[in-house]
């Protein structure tokens, strides 16, 4: 199947960077290469790219996108966890700018055999990379009712959350749950017939809570943000993707703390603390696709861009 991959807030977010002709960026979710090849269009055959995704289909794509940039790019299998390690090995430990498009691929969710889709009958898999083992199936057939319950209602945000994991537990007393659809099936029968033909798909919430879960997408970014903050130089900026609450809510407080570290007391006249400011915010709030983008590309609705300037 080919990668298919829109970059949402393509301007926007390349115009954020300020990219300069001779500068190093990062790209540390690379995707299809869509980002990446707008701001390699803007180095003007001189500086750097470097590329990191965790799926190596996306990977194989991008490499195919980029191929007319030649040495000026390197792309690398990882999560962008590892980014040190790899700026290091690309003796580009201070990029003067840093993206993040925190989305699933639209690759990934029409692909079958991926499992991402609550809308197409596919095992229970969801790895952002394939390399690892543990798989979605794992969470929904060994976690316990209190875990799948947290889970759902935490990375989900699933009021039903409580009945959908007795559900599962229920459903998987007589048979792994090893199917998209079976899954599917059992969040269906845990919501109420009123509440379920309103709004949107009835397993959307679980199938992101299980999904953020096994990639561990919210610990990765709260883990990451404030080093890759540090890692940029003077004038270096870090743009960052969101798509649901959770993630922006993660990236809003990690740029907010960079900007204002201070944990002295209101009332003290002068911060004893001795934390200092890492930047400022650049973007009040957060940037949205304009309607006609989200006209063309649906999924560039709930789409939120973040960035933050390092002095």
């Amino acid at each position: 199947m080919e990668f298919s991959h829109r970059p949402v807030m393509l301007r926007e977010t390349v115009d954020g960077l300020s990219v300069r002709p001779g500068g190093t960026y990062l790209d540390g979710t690379v995707g299809g290469g869509g980002h990446s090849h707008e701001i390699l269009t803007r180095l003007h055959g001189t500086g750097r790219l470097i590329g990191i995704d965790q799926d190596e289909e996306a990977l194989a794509a991008a490499k195919e996108r980029l191929r007319e940039f030649g040495e000026q790019v390197t792309l690398v299998h990882a999560n962008y966890a590892d980014f040190k390690r790899v700026l290091r090995e690309a003796h580009a430990e201070h990029p003067d700018g840093i993206l993040l498009d925190l989305g699933v691929s639209s690759h990934q969710l029409d692909d079958a055999e991926r499992g991402f889709s609550y809308r197409v009958d596919a095992p229970l898999d969801m790895r952002m990379d394939r390399s690892k083992e543990r798989t979605a199936k794992d969470i929904i057939n060994t976690y316990t009712e209190t875990e799948l319950y947290r889970m759902i209602r935490d990375l989900g945000e699933e009021q039903f959350a409580k009945n959908i994991a007795k559900h599962i537990v229920l459903a998987r007393e007589k048979a792994p749950v090893e199917t998209t659809f079976e899954l599917v099936e059992i969040i269906r029968q845990a919501i109420p017939a009123k509440i379920r033909n309103k709004g949107g798909h009835p397993a959307k919430q679980t199938f992101q809570a299980v999904r953020i879960e096994l990639n561990r997408e919210l610990d990765v970014l709260k883990e990451s943000l404030s080093d890759m903050i540090e890692a940029l130089p003077a004038g270096g900026r870090i743009a960052v993707i969101t798509f649901h609450s959770l993630e922006d809510r993660i990236v809003k407080q990690a740029f907010r703390t960079a900007e204002n570290p201070c944990i002295c007391p209101p009332d003290f006249p002068v911060c004893v603390c001795g934390r200092t400011s890492l930047g400022r915010v650049v973007t009040g709030k957060p940037v949205t696709a304009s309607p006609e983008e989200t006209e063309e590309n649906p999924r560039a609705k709930s789409a939120k861009l973040r960035i933050f300037e390092r002095t």
